[in-house]
C-alpha cells in the first residue's frame, strides 16, 4: 500500500475554472482560493483513496482504475457524474459525464511536485499545482 500527504501551496487559472462549474457562488469561489489544503492519497494496486481536507469543506472520492463509478461531486458543485479514471502512460486520467460533459482531471507525479490539471468545456486549467515535497510510505 502507498500512501502520502501533500500540501496544496499554488493555484493557476482558478477563477476561470470555477467560474464554469455554475452553482459555486463568488463568496465560496473567493473563500476556495485562499484554503490551505491537504491532499492524502492511499494507494492499494489500482484502487485508489484520495482525501481532500480544508478547514471549509472535505472531499472524499475512492476508485478503482478502469472501472465507471458515479461521483457525487458535494461540496464542489454538487452534482451526481459517472467517472472513469484510467491510466495514460504513468498519468491518471479521469473523464466525468453527466450534466456538463467533457469534464475531468489528470494527475501525475513530476520530480517532487504533484500535478492536477482540471479540464472543462472550452476551458483546460492548470488549477493546482503541489510545489511542497510529497512524503510517501509503503505499507
Amino acid at each position: 500500500m502507498l500512501w502520502g500527504f501533500i500540501f496544496i501551496s499554488k493555484y493557476w487559472n482558478f477563477h476561470s475554472f470555477f467560474w464554469f462549474l455554475t452553482g459555486i457562488d463568488f463568496a465560496t469561489r473567493k473563500i476556495a482560493k485562499h484554503l490551505k489544503q491537504t491532499k492524502e492519497i492511499v494507494q492499494n494496486g489500482d484502487n485508489f483513496k484520495t482525501r481532500t481536507l480544508s478547514t471549509f469543506r472535505n472531499y472524499d472520492v475512492d476508485y478503482t482504475v478502469g472501472v465507471e463509478f458515479e461521483e457525487h461531486t458535494k461540496g464542489l458543485d454538487n452534482r451526481v457524474v459517472k467517472s472513469l479514471v484510467t491510466w495514460d502512460g504513468d498519468k491518471l486520467v479521469c473523464v466525468q459525464k453527466g450534466e456538463k460533459n467533457n469534464r475531468g482531471w489528470k494527475h501525475w507525479i513530476e520530480g517532487d511536485i504533484l500535478h492536477l490539471v482540471r479540464a472543462a468545456p472550452q476551458i483546460h486549467s492548470t488549477s493546482l499545482r503541489l510545489q511542497h515535497r510529497l512524503r510517501f510510505s509503503i505499507s
